[in-house]
């Protein structure tokens, strides 16, 4: 088993368990130059951030690093209270809650949502 199925199986575990809460979930996704969230309620994404954008990528340094986790975790925190989302399960995709997952968690409770 390598590193990439290992993830994905961590993943499914963990999804499968949020499923059964039947709570929305934001969903992480980090890359080497990216970072990306979701609000998913029932197959739905209720809202969505990642340094590809340019309004989140302003005014920013790089788009890999702790402050970009940081500016996607509010903007999403952001568009779900403006969607009337304040639950939510933290899907992390398999990744460790270290580095720049942890951060842009942290930055999404300052921005309102609780996990």
């Amino acid at each position: 088993m390598n590193k990439k199925t290992s993830r994905l199986r961590r993943a499914r575990k963990n999804r499968a368990r949020i499923r059964r809460t039947g709570m929305p979930r934001l969903t992480v996704h980090r890359s080497g130059m990216h970072i990306y969230a979701q609000v998913i309620d029932a197959e739905k994404v209720v809202a969505a951030a990642s340094t590809v954008q340019k309004d989140v990528r302003e005014g920013l340094a790089g788009t890999s690093n702790m402050a970009a986790a940081a500016a996607v975790g509010k903007a999403v925190a952001e568009k779900a209270v403006a969607a009337g989302v304040t639950q939510v399960a933290f899907d992390r995709s398999g990744f460790k809650y270290h580095g720049r997952v942890k951060q842009l968690a942290e930055a999404a409770r300052e921005g309102g949502l609780k996990f």
